[in-house]
């Protein structure tokens, strides 16, 4: 089928859809460069013509800002393309390697080579960056792809089950719509390869069901995303910065600040900052702005319901329901031992905990799960390095929240419980490309220094040249 043809939404029996998609990876259709870009500029094509209906989706779902929806969303992963365009060339050329004397004459060689058929399963909250971008990956690699968007952000499932299949090859790309009875469906088939982006306890279960085939998965999980707020910093940029990351999305990104490590004799003030920032950003009624998101369903609104009586909310702590609404909140006195402390809140909540300098700070993340960010306001160098040295976690923005992924160079990826394995930019080439070694030798010369008898001499000469 043409890139250009109507195409149905795929259908649900997936054991057909990965037998065809896996017909077509044998054929060797997406090995040429050629098609892969074809693939991404369709993608790129997508995203540019039927923006208008994606950011309807998303405004639906998620009452995403038209500015922040497309930024997130769309204008990311144009980006990426971009950038995966630029340097695929360059990327899927073999890589020459060094061959030791004891293999010469020989060539040595890494080339890059598709997995196969790669499964991509997304979540809810930018439910078409956290699609798109890993298919970008799979594509340039060459592989074939089932995509499997949440049937929570239904609107924008239901856009991309019909938009991809009039811009991309449809015999090597299927969307498969769903919740979970087609999400298991999936798990179910053996793949060459499967991404997941989402949180800790469907990552195991998508790990225990790709180690029935042996497959290798990269898990884009979450957790609690720490941020420290040292004496050094400028508490008014700090706090706008660290604003903004949290309330973006309503509070519902995998590395938006979880919560705040200040200086003990700065909490005051920087919650006023933090007030501050939330009435420049959104006006004294946050609910009537149309620059703030809403919760994706009312199950959330009200587990982050919940979540608010762990503190006092000195700022925010409205909630209506009906409306998927929760206020920008930021909680202070909250116990060590409370839920909105313990669990990812992924929500516009901020706990705010005061620290007795930067070694209590370094101590108390070094307590927790390795996180999928972690962000530092500092103006000290030391500081800097201090923490740089002392912590481990899956990306740092230093004086920065979120930006770190709008690198497309830099990889994206956790540690331990925030996941395993990058992605963007060549990190997701890289992902979804097999390394494969290759030795070329000629038939002459052939000397004997290897074979049977080993004779005193010979060892003497392994030792010296292996």
């Amino acid at each position: 089928m043409t890139a250009t043809a109507e195409a149905p939404t795929a259908p649900r029996d997936v054991s057909a859809v990965v037998a065809a998609l896996r017909v077509t990876y044998e054929s060797g259709r997406t090995r040429p460069l050629e098609w892969r870009r074809e693939q991404l500029q369709g993608l790129r094509r997508m995203l540019v013509e039927r923006e208008s209906e994606l950011l309807a989706a998303l405004a639906t779902d998620l009452g995403k800002p038209r500015a922040e929806a497309w930024a997130t969303d769309v204008g990311f992963v144009i980006s990426e393309i971009d950038h995966v365009l630029r340097h695929l060339r360059s990327w899927a050329r073999p890589e020459r390697v060094w061959a030791p004397l004891v293999t010469r004459p020989a060539k040595a060689r890494i080339v890059r080579e598709p997995f196969g058929v790669a499964l991509v399963i997304a979540p809810w909250n930018y439910p078409i960056q956290l699609l798109v971008s890993p298919m970008v990956g799979a594509l340039a690699a060459g592989n074939c792809v089932v995509a499997k968007p949440s049937e929570v952000a239904a609107s924008t499932s239901a856009a991309l089950a019909r938009l991809v299949p009039k811009y991309v090859d449809t015999d090597a790309v299927a969307v498969v719509e769903g919740g979970v009875a087609e999400t298991q469906a999936l798990l179910a088939e053996r793949f060459d390869y499967v991404f997941y982006t989402g949180n800790g306890r469907v990552g195991r279960i998508v790990m225990e069901a790709a180690a029935q085939h042996l497959t290798p998965v990269t898990l884009e999980l979450g957790g609690k995303s720490p941020v420290i707020v040292e004496e050094s910093a400028d508490l008014h940029v700090a706090a706008r910065r660290i604003a903004w990351g949290k309330y973006l999305n309503a509070g519902q990104t995998c590395i938006a600040p979880d919560y705040v490590l200040v200086s003990a004799g700065l909490e005051d003030r920087f919650v006023e900052e933090i007030r501050r920032a939330v009435f420049d950003f959104y006006g004294s009624d946050p609910k009537a702005s149309s620059d703030y998101g809403r919760i994706v369903n009312q199950a959330h609104v009200q587990r982050l319901a919940g979540l608010l009586g762990d503190g006092h909310a000195t700022i925010g702590g409205a909630v209506d329901e009906a409306e998927r609404y929760v206020a920008p909140t930021v909680l202070q006195a909250v116990p060590a031992d409370a839920a909105v402390m313990r669990d990812e809140i992924f929500g516009p909540i901020l706990p705010v905990v005061p620290v007795d300098g930067i070694d209590a700070a370094v101590e108390f993340v070094n307590g927790c799960e390795r996180p999928l960010a972690l962000y530092l306001f500092t103006a000290s160098r030391s500081v800097r390095d201090r923490v740089l040295s002392g912590t481990t976690s899956g990306g740092v923005a230093v004086n920065a929240t979120m930006f770190q992924v709008a690198v497309p160079a830099l990889p994206f990826g956790g540690v331990g419980p925030s996941g395993m394995g990058a992605y963007h930019g060549k990190a997701s080439f890289l992902t979804f490309s097999h390394a494969k070694a290759v030795l070329r030798k000629g038939p002459k010369p052939d000397p004997d220094l290897a074979y049977p008898p080993y004779t005193a001499r010979k060892e003497r000469l392994l030792r010296r040249f292996l």
